[in-house]
């Protein structure tokens, strides 16, 4: 059993890591429809695009009624690009920009909000 100091270690280093960065793609296998998204957080972003579309709040219809037909196991959550954790702020918010139009028109995808 751990003792509490090197438990109090682990959780502060959890703490301090940074989330990856990135665009990401909801893909809908049976249809072939590809959805590229971007985010500050690509592991609680895929946690939260299937929280809304299991409980029909995706604030993109065309997903949500794609998902509503052919249901959860027919979606996969892809990571597409990562970028570095130590970028500065400004410049996250323009490649993310940047790259999600980039694999959007890569795929003819519509872009996530």
């Amino acid at each position: 059993m751990p003792t509490k100091e090197s438990r109090k270690e682990t959780i502060r280093r959890f703490k301090e890591q940074k989330p990856d960065v990135g665009i990401y793609a909801v893909r809908c296998t049976v249809t072939g429809r590809v959805w590229v998204g971007a985010t500050n957080n690509l592991q609680a972003t895929q946690n939260r695009c299937w929280f809304t579309l299991r409980n029909g709040l995706s604030v993109d219809s065309s997903l949500q009624e794609e998902w509503n037909l052919h249901g959860e196991p027919a979606f996969q959550y892809e990571i597409l690009d990562c970028f570095e954790k130590d970028l500065h702020p400004q410049e996250v918010d323009e490649l993310l920009k940047k790259h999600r139009s980039d694999w959007a028109a890569k795929f003819g995808a519509q872009p996530l909000r």
